[in-house]
């Protein structure tokens, strides 16, 4: 048995709560994976794995199995990018979360960052809030991008970079004909005005529409109700787009339909005041964990006055073009 092959399946296994996803993830059959683990249970004499006829979690000791098999994974990985990184020029993975509101922020982010360091090769992934805190609790992920007004419900000691302010605007199919080209940004709207339009926003579980929820309560509307819901801001994008809603997102997201969008995309972005809405996002990690080279490389980034111009540029208060 190889021992840390096992352990990586055993931690893809909790990434993915799914036998098959785990294996299609670590490039392996699902018996093989399967018959990995139960090895490993053998070594140390205890079930790990709770199995039935899909996966059903950890065991008690499959829970402290599982904690020191992240330990000693991120170890081997500390140890390998110290050996393979030359002075100024890290080599190895990293590994970052964002919620999916600052997706734009964080690509360009994890672009900047491949460029400057070509020896790196980030991961970005699109997670819940939820998601975010427990990965960085346990140590599955290097940095989060996320909202810290959330800190206080995160068990994890975290090390804060904040990066940018996230604003609020109403986007909807313009009134008539575009006469420039990309999103064009229109005249400011009231929260309490936007709540009788047909919205299209994010479903309840996401941080970000309790943000949007209690805007709205803010200006008088305690309970709204969305024509549509999704989990995915690309989609609310597509739903204004092909039908009569509209839809609440972030500057970052609408940065991006006006930086890169259709010549002539037809939507329009209002400002939303009355309240005035203003959330900070920041990078995130876990204040006990010894940073690797290559979270060394990103947290210098992150604190670069270029980069947080940048940052702020493409998201929050956005100006006509």
């Amino acid at each position: 048995m190889n021992l840390f092959v096992s352990l990586k399946y055993l931690v893809a296994l909790d990434d993915h709560k799914h036998f098959g996803r785990a294996a299609l993830a670590c490039h392996v059959t699902q018996p093989a994976l399967s018959n990995a683990l139960r090895a490993l249970e053998e070594s140390y004499g205890t079930a790990i794995v709770k199995r039935g006829r899909s996966f059903a979690g950890f065991t008690e000791e499959g829970e402290r199995v599982l904690a020191s098999a992240r330990r000693t994974l991120r170890e081997q990985e500390l140890l390998q990018q110290e050996l393979d990184s030359r002075s100024g020029s890290p080599c190895g993975h990293l590994l970052i979360g964002s919620v999916p509101t600052a997706m734009p922020i964080a690509a360009r982010f994890v672009a900047r960052l491949q460029a400057r360091h070509p020896g790196i090769r980030p991961t970005l992934r699109s997670m819940s809030s939820v998601e975010l805190e427990a990965g960085l609790e346990n140590l599955a992920l290097d940095l989060a991008l996320g909202y810290t007004e959330r800190m206080e419900q995160s068990r994890a000691q975290l090390r804060v970079l904040p990066q940018y302010t996230e604003h609020y605007f109403l986007l909807q199919q313009a009134p008539a004909e575009p006469s420039t080209a990309g999103l064009q940004i229109g005249a400011e709207m009231r929260w309490q005005d936007a709540a009788a339009q047909p919205l299209c926003l994010l479903s309840a579980e996401m941080h970000n529409r309790r943000i949007v929820d209690r805007a709205f309560a803010e200006a008088g509307v305690p309970k709204v109700q969305a024509a549509i819901e999704s989990n995915s801001t690309g989609a609310l994008v597509a739903c204004v787009v092909a039908g009569q809603v509209s839809s609440v997102l972030p500057g970052a997201l609408l940065g991006e339909l006006q930086a890169y969008g259709p010549a002539r995309c037809g939507l329009q972005a209002r400002p939303l005041v009355a309240p005035q809405v203003a959330v900070p996002i920041a990078l995130m990690l876990h204040q006990g964990s010894r940073p690797s080279r290559t979270l060394e490389a990103a947290l210098a980034l992150a604190e670069d006055p270029a980069w947080l111009a940048e940052a702020a540029q493409h998201s929050g208060l956005l100006q006509g073009r």
